[in-house]
């Protein structure tokens, strides 16, 4: 008996767990999406004058709304979930789309997160009211953004302008569909973000090495 146990530990067990995460990563090696080719900002600019463009960057993009200083916890939570484990990737960026008028409120935000933080990833860019609702109405999205032009989602952006998310169905046979992240649940961005996250990575990390073009910026 004992025997039986110990060969199927040294030969079964192996085999199974290898068709189990063969079976997981053929699962998720691509993140659908939820809406093709978005815009790109208008002439917006950011705190430090400059225009910021969604092409050819991984976008993590966000709605500050005209509350951004009551609602810089989720800013804090998103920097500490998401950013500080993937600044150094140079594709990568954090945009927050503001009204204009709250420049001095994501001053205050930037520098705080700046205590602790390299903030060269991150960028508040601002717009008018029209201009943020126009914005977002093309992104297609179920989600609204609230009276103060806020939410509390983010989104991710690939390189070519394309909002991506989950579609389709879950493992218990739920229809499953998200097309952003709430900042307000630490534990949404650790977990259902992060997994996200990391497909796209693995997307880019997969076409450049098919490319034999692998370089340090993914």
């Amino acid at each position: 008996m004992k025997k039986n146990i110990v060969l199927f530990v040294l030969f079964v067990l192996p085999i199974v767990a290898y068709l189990f995460f063969a079976s997981g990563v053929n699962s998720f090696t691509k993140l659908p999406t939820i809406t093709p080719k978005i815009a790109d900002f208008g002439n917006w600019k950011s705190l430090k004058g400059e225009k910021v463009t969604l092409n050819n960057k991984i976008t993590i993009l966000g709605f500050s709304g005209t509350e951004i200083l009551k609602n810089r916890g989720n800013f804090f939570n998103l920097n500490e979930k998401i950013y500080q484990r993937y600044n150094g990737f140079k594709d990568l960026q954090f945009v927050v789309i503001c009204p204009l008028g709250t420049e001095k409120d994501a001053k205050k935000i930037e520098e705080s997160l700046g205590a602790f933080t390299d903030v060269s990833g991150w960028h508040f860019v601002f717009a008018s009211p029209e201009e943020i609702n126009t914005f977002y109405d093309q992104l297609k999205l179920k989600g609204k953004l609230d009276q103060n032009l806020g939410t509390a989602n983010v989104y991710i952006v690939d390189k070519e302008r394309n909002l991506r998310g989950r579609k389709g169905v879950s493992k218990d046979k739920k229809d499953e569909y998200k097309e952003g992240y709430d900042t307000f649940h630490p534990s949404e961005l650790s977990n259902e973000m992060l997994d996200d996250f990391k497909i796209i990575l693995y997307e880019y990390r997969a076409a450049l090495k098919k490319n034999h073009n692998a370089t340090k910026e993914l």
